[in-house]
């Protein structure tokens, strides 16, 4: 590919591996610091001999490329809130401890099964200012209002930094909320919480305000709650009230990614700026005048929209594309993809890490390099047609160019998003047209009744055809085993094969060719090492007991009946058998006795009946049993005791001082996650 030859390509490739080496290897500040002189000493001496020095600038190549690799470690170690001295979690030394803690709202999330939750800045620890960004969750049956973004609160409470998943291949969402600046999170209920009544108006606050405005104007006019709730989504960003069956019908029809405001909708609303500008004068200061209009109007819909990243990295990219139309260059777009992503990594290194980050710029890297190529198989002269072939080969393209990510992250491959596609996105261009048009309205009180219904009718069919898509279930790939290593030799296959398809060459098949053996070694090699572990463990589980045992790529789980019962309801355990490649489960009911690798395993349960002679290895404390625990061991004195969360946390907490006085080891599920007997 030509892109390659773009310099700025090769220093993005090198910026990204800095931060991802970082990221993952974790050096030392003193460690990363360093390296970033001595190559920088290194690139002023490279700079200096190259000089009218043709042979050696080849050295100076590489040392630019080295550089713009420490300059990326140090970006997402700069931008790392731990290194940050005014951090509030510099002040959280104990987490059984309650501070005072005053903050201030600036998010509002979707809400949870317990919790209303919001992203709050922290102003102030025990007296002491400090910053950073926290999690609060406040009890949802406490709470009859909503608050209003820009409140600042004062609240007395324990601060808890996020915990490990409780269970293997869990979703680890301590770690999401890290990459997002988020380091800890703090519950209350609304009865504990001091209202100031000081406002913070800065830019969130009017953001909030804005969008609270338009809803409210909607919902005066009588817009259906549903319906109004994904014109929230797709226009402003805002998936908090969307039900879980809507966004399970998008999901399995995969046509998800349209409820998060993506470079898909911030597309259409340069079309509709250019449409709308489009008959301003050409001349200089005319041109100029709507390039400035087109930029304000982009970063408005940012600013209204909340700032997410996906919206910021979209409005950053169409920017781009602004700019390069009114230079009238023939832009790369490409380039022009690269420029934004190295842009929006050096202000926010973090977001690499953004699954939608990487979704969207694979999506559009995509939908450049292989829809021109699907694109000239077919030229069919019929205007509605050659629309119709368009939209096919836009969306296999971006479906192409996500479905290694999308089957790594999500497991699942929704088989019919051709046919979701070629119905939404006519449809999306109109309902964003639409939509913006009664917002604006909205904004200033004058509601366009009719426009409004027929906002609301287009939702309305919209959700219907969705829904119909969904239902064919059959067509909904889920639970699909894949891990990082048939994520990446399937990418490679991927761009071998287009490579390939663009230039018919014997050396482009030989390394299409290549790239299949090593995807075939991926599959091969992931089966054989999943068959190996052999292995016994002890699921987090708060209201039932869950053991489970494997050997290889089988299962056998050991629960009450009513748990076999809805096993295949259970994410924790689904989860762990995608990850690992399970090809069976075998239920059995839970007994008391287990013998595993030659190891004694008794389970004590609320009956709390045991055999005096037994001495196993292992004790599992499940469902609270009343015993003389110290007595119990001295008695059987087992190698370590593991108490599951069925157990109530005042008996548990009895337990564990009991065997740190006997000097044995004790593990409790409930506080340190799963337990695994090997």
């Amino acid at each position: 590919m030509k892109t390659l030859r773009f310099p700025l390509a090769r220093i993005t490739f090198f910026f990204v591996i800095g931060i991802l080496s970082v990221f993952y290897f974790k050096p030392d500040l003193f460690s990363v610091f360093l390296m970033l002189g001595v190559f920088t000493i290194i690139f002023l001496l490279s700079f200096l001999f190259s000089i009218n020095k043709i042979n050696q600038k080849f050295h100076f190549a590489i040392a630019t490329y080295l550089l713009c690799f420490c300059i990326g470690a140090t970006t997402l170690v700069v931008h790392n809130d731990y290194f940050d001295e005014d951090n509030y979690i510099h002040s959280v030394t104990d987490s059984g401890k309650e501070y005072a803690i005053s903050i201030t709202l600036r998010e509002k999330l979707k809400t949870t099964l317990y919790n209303e939750r919001y992203v709050a800045t922290v102003n102030y620890i025990d007296g002491s200012k400090t910053d950073g960004k926290i999690l609060l969750n406040i009890r949802k049956d406490s709470l009859k209002h909503k608050l209003e973004i820009g409140s600042s609160l004062l609240l007395k409470q324990n601060i808890y930094k996020h915990k490990s998943p409780y269970n293997p291949n869990q979703f680890d969402y301590g770690k999401y909320l890290e990459n997002k600046s988020i380091l800890s999170q703090v519950y209350v209920d609304v009865q504990e919480i001091k209202v100031s009544d000081r406002i913070t108006k800065d830019l969130w606050y009017y953001s909030a305000l804005l969008r609270s405005r338009i809803i409210k104007n909607l919902e005066k006019s009588n817009f259906n709650r549903t319906e109004l709730n994904v014109v929230n989504a797709l226009i402003l960003g805002q998936q908090q009230d969307i039900s879980p069956e809507i966004m399970e019908d998008y999901q399995f029809a995969g046509a998800v990614h349209i409820l998060s405001v993506s470079g898909l909708h911030v597309g259409y609303i340069l079309l509709f700026l250019n449409f709308l500008l489009g008959r301003m004068p050409k001349t200089r200061v005319g041109n100029l005048t709507k390039l400035l209009m087109i930029i304000i109007c982009l970063w408005s819909f940012a600013v209204i929209a909340g700032l997410s990243p996906s919206i910021v990295r979209s409005v950053t990219m169409f920017s781009f594309v602004a700019i390069g139309v009114h230079l009238k260059r023939k832009t790369n777009n490409f380039h022009t993809l690269i420029v934004s992503m190295l842009l929006i990594l050096i202000f926010q290194p973090s977001f690499l890490f953004d699954v939608g980050f990487q979704l969207s710029y694979l999506a559009l890297f995509f939908i450049l390099w292989l829809q021109p190529l699907l694109s000239n198989l077919w030229t069919p002269k019929n205007w509605f047609l050659k629309n119709g072939w368009d939209i096919i080969t836009v969306s296999f393209a971006a479906q192409i160019g996500t479905l290694p990510l999308s089957m790594y992250y999500f497991h699942q491959f929704p088989g019919l998003f051709f046919v979701t596609n070629l119905v939404i996105l006519p449809t999306l261009g109109f309902i964003m047209g639409l939509g913006i048009f009664v917002m604006i309205w909205s904004l200033f009180g004058l509601v366009p009744l009719i426009f409004v219904k027929i906002l609301e009718y287009s939702i309305f069919g919209l959700n219907g055809i969705i829904s119909w898509i969904a239902s064919f279930e059959g067509f909904i790939f889920k639970d699909i085993a894949f891990n990082i290593y048939m994520e990446i030799s399937l990418y490679l296959l991927i761009a071998m094969a287009i490579l390939y398809f663009e230039k018919r060459t014997f050396k482009r098949l030989a390394l299409s060719l290549l790239a299949l053996i090593l995807f075939q070694f991926s599959f091969v090699g992931t089966k054989y090492y999943s068959q190996k572990p052999n292995e016994m463990l002890v699921f987090h589980s708060r209201k039932n007991s869950i053991f489970v045992e494997r050997k290889g790529q089988h299962l056998k789980v050991f629960a009450n009946d009513s748990t076999l019962r809805n096993l295949e309801k259970d994410r924790n355990l689904i989860a762990f058998g995608v990850a690992n490649f399970i090809e069976s489960i075998k239920k059995e009911k839970s007994g008391n006795f287990y013998y595993f690798n030659q190891k004694k395993i008794f389970v004590l349960d609320s009956s709390s009946v045991y055999p005096k002679n037994i001495k196993p290895d292992v004790v599992v404390m499940i469902q609270s049993p009343k015993i003389n625990f110290e007595r119990f061991l001295m008695h059987h004195k087992p190698q370590i005791v593991i108490a599951d969360a069925s157990n109530y946390k005042t008996y548990i907490e009895r337990w564990k001082a009991t065997c740190e006085k006997q000097k044995i080891p004790f593990h409790s599920v409930g506080e340190k996650g799963f337990y695994r007997i090997e």
